[in-house]
């Protein structure tokens, strides 16, 4: 099943919304991405770790920081979609790339 920005947003709009806060989710992101240190430094040997594994610890505490991020931004009614989409081609032009996210994403169709 493919989940698009588009409707997480709409799904954590709908969830947090009425009594979700943005300093709330912040400091739950700032708490996750302490978690995906965590098990980076367990990764690279520079933390002792019993766990089995660490792919899937690290991509599920990715899981939850890109959870917190989109709802900051539904709470906010940001389109992470279109500043997405703006920023990259933004990018693209400032760094001379030779393609951006939206060429990419129609060449892939």
């Amino acid at each position: 099943m493919d989940i698009t920005i588009e409707a997480l947003q709409a799904y954590l709009a709908d969830r947090y919304g009425g009594w979700g806060n943005e300093q709330g989710m912040f400091m739950k992101l700032v708490e996750e991405m302490g978690e995906v240190a965590e098990v980076l430094n367990k990764r690279s040997g520079r933390k002792a770790s019993q766990e089995d594994d660490l792919q899937e610890q690290l991509g599920i505490e990715l899981v939850d920081m890109i959870h917190y991020i989109v709802a900051i931004a539904a709470l906010n009614n940001i389109d992470l979609t279109t500043l997405m989409l703006q920023k990259d081609k933004a990018a693209s032009i400032k760094y001379n790339h030779k393609t951006n996210l939206e060429a990419f994403l129609l060449n892939r169709k």
